[in-house]
């Protein structure tokens, strides 16, 4: 059940003055004092970058500097891609949408702290039976009405709308990066499809002269038909696993593209040299970098919002008040429509109070305090997800390294194994099949060296997302 309460009067003023001075001197805020949910850190570095212990609490920076974080790489092609994502990404586009959707809904919600006038007019013509029934009526008016904002609803709504704002802001800086991330790592990807295929290309030349040897050998009596079916068998073998590479180099081709909002058809990227350049990571990594994650930013301004949401589920317990006013003016004709006897004017105030709902007002705070708590353990679960990512990244970025060094050695030494057994089949101190073994070991390693080389550079690129882009705190924006 709703009462309204709505006095009218035609003229004195002095007990809307009263009213006015009043609600000026009472309006209040019912909404929680806002504390942003603690993440207590026990160090000040990683455990997989150590550093002098000490507590940290979790505070968003998001809006630090990230700069141009894919510099460090030394790829200019990759530099001028990247400089593209911002203009050309659709996905980015989305956000920048979203965020102005929510900057708009913040404007209204501010707009209704103000009061709402309108103006109306209308002729009205009318007839009857007799004559002096008949004529125009000509009304012109102007109302304003205005909501006092007793109990900080209005205002509540207004930090809420921020809120949601800022988290769309920190959304939109998430997808610039997250697109940013993902090119980097399509274009390493394709670079490494260069590399590795420039290598097995190589080898299909080299089994291609080995096959021929094979084949010599063969007429001359000195080899069986096996060794140079072993011989076909594995140029084919390397020639499908050209073909399956290119199709791969294709993909990320075509990932490019539509990164760059661009149709795959419209895009093309030459080969060209591999820089493999990784940026080192500094030995004592400061946990606080993560704090620019926008992700932990959103999901911070999300618990403001429910904390504001608080608010105006408390203030429905309390009446709402509105004050009207008006005036305008009725004639029978347009230059007496403005003269001082025909003005009319009013002012009003309403009032409303809910006195039996049912339980619907409890119900509503209840869900307004239970997704503000919802959104404080998503904040939290937010914040623990990002440590986790970035100490798995930093372990793995060790564990390449690790395997990179091996794996280069293991190359050296397959390729010093795989001419020595060449030269012994040559002079027929062993079979065809250990050069099969020999050749294909060392390729297995030339591929694994190329691959890793990669591994790392795409490391690197999803370290620097999981901390918000880069390791310097406030790097200059290049």
């Amino acid at each position: 059940m709703t009462i309204k309460i709505a006095p009218r009067a035609a003229g004195g003023t002095g007990w809307l003055a009263g009213v006015l001075a009043g609600l000026a001197a009472g309006c209040t805020t019912l909404v929680p004092p806002y504390q942003r949910p603690e993440v207590p850190l026990q160090a000040v570095s990683f455990k997989e970058a150590p550093s002098t212990p000490g507590w940290q609490a979790a505070h968003p920076a998001d809006e630090r500097p990230r700069g141009r974080w894919w510099q460090p790489f030394g790829d200019a092609q990759l530099d001028a891609l990247l400089q593209q994502v911002e203009v050309s990404n659709q996905n980015v586009a989305a956000a920048v949408a979203r965020h102005a959707a929510a900057q708009a809904l913040l404007a209204g919600q501010r707009a209704r702290l103000w009061p709402g006038v309108q103006a109306g007019g209308s002729a009205t013509r009318s007839g009857g039976g007799g004559v002096a029934s008949r004529g125009t009526v000509l009304r012109a008016s102007v109302n304003a009405s205005w909501e006092a904002d007793l109990w900080g609803r209005l205002g509540a709504g207004v930090a809420q709308a921020q809120a949601d704002a800022q988290a769309s802001a920190a959304d939109l800086a998430g997808a610039k990066l997250s697109a940013q991330a993902a090119l980097a790592s399509a274009y390493f990807n394709l670079r490494e499809a260069d590399a590795e295929l420039g290598l097995l290309r190589d080898t299909v030349a080299g089994f291609e002269r080995s096959l021929q040897i094979t084949r010599n050998r063969y007429a001359a009596g000195q080899a069986a038909r096996t060794d140079v079916l072993q011989a076909e068998t594995q140029l084919a073998n390397t020639r499908a696993a050209v073909a399956a590479l290119a199709t791969q180099r294709q993909q990320s081709e075509h990932a490019i593209a539509v990164l760059l909002g661009r149709a795959p058809a419209d895009f093309t990227l030459a080969p060209t040299a591999w820089t493999t350049t990784v940026p080192e990571v500094p030995p004592l990594l400061p946990s606080e970098l993560l704090q620019r994650r926008p992700d932990i930013a959103s999901a911070e301004r999300a618990v403001a919002a429910a904390n504001a949401g608080i608010g105006i589920a408390r203030a429905a317990y309390f009446p709402s008040l509105s004050l009207s006013a008006s005036a305008g003016s009725s004639a029978t004709r347009v230059s007496d429509l403005f003269s001082a006897p025909s003005t009319l004017w009013s002012l009003g105030l309403s009032l409303a109070q809910v006195l039996f709902d049912g339980g619907a007002l409890n119900a509503a705070l209840h869900s307004a305090e239970a997704s503000r708590d919802v959104a404080v353990a998503s904040y939290r679960q937010t914040v623990l997800s990002a440590l986790q990512s970035v100490e798995d990244l930093l372990a793995a970025r060790r564990g390449l390294a690790e395997q990179l060094a091996l794996s280069q050695q293991a190359s050296a030494a397959a390729d010093q194994t795989e001419q020595q057994v060449l030269n012994r089949y040559r002079a027929g101190q062993v079979g065809y099949s250990d050069v099969v073994a020999a050749q294909a070991s060392a390729l297995a390693a030339r591929r694994s060296v190329v691959q890793l080389q990669a591994s790392l550079q795409t490391n690197a690129i999803a370290l620097i997302q999981a901390l918000g882009g880069g390791w310097v705190a406030d790097p200059a924006d290049g």
